[in-house]
Parts: structure tokens; C-alpha cells; sequence
């Protein structure tokens, strides 16, 4: 009965310190990098990594009023409640920095980060022909009479039976033979 009880209390010590060591690692760090960000709404920013110039979605869930979106690479926008609306990342935004949007719903503010893809900026997109070759198809292996072959021969068909029976009947020979 001791040994039940030590497992038992080990097993509970563990869910308790797997359930309190992510809060305490949250309380140490402020919450979130942006502070407390546990808000009774729902948001989102799709996608979260972008470039410039590019298009992002921002999606608000379960607040009750229109909510606002803002960040320093698109101008505030309006969300109607429960839904979602587009937003266009200036063309100018830094590439590879991350960016905060912030939400607000009736005087509670969440954040989520915007990060900002690098690489060589276009304006327009471009339209280039593609280039692809042509291969000729492979002919097989020469390997003997396959193309040669002028259909089934009875005669080997008949031969090759012959040998599968005799095969069987010798077979049936020696297993019969073994056995007296």
C-alpha cells in the first residue's frame, strides 16, 4: 500500500506543477510581450507575416461593438462585431521588423504582433513567359525478343505445362515414397 500512495502523491505533484510553472512563467514575463493580453474578445491578423504592400485580414470575435484596429503600417480600420475586415500594409514598412496591432473593443485593448517579410519590393506584379524544355520520351530497353514476339505459341504453352505437371507428379512421388 506505501508504494501506491508515493506514486500517487508523485503523480499529483507533477499535474500541479505542469498546470502552475506556465502561469508563473506568464506572471514573471508581465504577461505576454506586449503585457496582459487575455482579453474577453477574440482577434486575429492573417497573415501574421507579410510584405509590404500586401494585404492582411483582421478578424474580431465575440466583442459586442464595433472595434477599431490599428498599427504604424496601415491606417485604423473599423470592425463591424463578429467580424472581419482587410487592411494594406504601407508600402514603405520596414522589412523584417514586427510591427504591434492593436485591437479595441469598448475600452479593452488585445495586441498581436505583424511581422514584415524582406526580399526585393514590387509594385506591380510581373509578368514573365515561362521557359521550359521539351524531352523526347524514353524507348525502353533492348532487351531481347520482347518486340520480336508474335503473339501466344501453343507449342510452348503446351511445353510449359508438361513441365509444371511433371514437377507436381514427381513431387507427389517423393512425398508419397517418404511417408512408407
Amino acid at each position: 500500500m506505501g508504494a501506491i500512495r508515493i506514486a500517487s502523491a508523485t503523480l499529483l505533484g507533477a499535474a500541479a506543477l505542469s498546470v502552475a510553472a506556465p502561469a508563473a512563467a506568464l506572471a514573471a514575463d508581465g504577461g505576454g510581450a506586449h503585457g496582459s493580453n487575455i482579453t474577453s474578445f477574440g482577434f486575429s491578423v492573417t497573415p501574421s507575416t507579410i510584405a509590404p504592400g500586401g494585404t492582411v485580414t483582421l478578424n474580431v470575435t465575440g466583442c459586442p461593438s464595433t472595434a477599431t484596429a490599428s498599427s504604424g503600417v496601415f491606417n485604423t480600420v473599423t470592425i463591424s462585431p463578429n467580424s472581419s475586415t482587410t487592411a494594406q500594409v504601407d508600402f514603405n514598412a520596414k522589412r523584417g521588423a514586427t510591427y504591434t496591432v492593436t485591437f479595441m473593443c469598448g475600452g479593452e485593448r488585445g495586441t498581436t504582433d505583424l511581422t514584415i517579410t524582406g526580399g526585393i519590393q514590387t509594385l506591380r506584379p510581373t509578368i514573365r513567359p515561362t521557359i521550359s524544355t521539351t524531352t523526347a520520351p524514353s524507348r525502353g530497353v533492348r532487351g531481347g525478343i520482347g518486340g520480336t514476339s508474335e503473339g501466344i505459341d501453343k507449342g510452348e504453352i503446351a511445353i510449359g505445362l508438361a513441365l509444371v505437371a511433371a514437377a507436381g507428379g514427381g513431387l507427389m512421388f517423393y512425398l508419397r515414397r517418404r511417408d512408407s
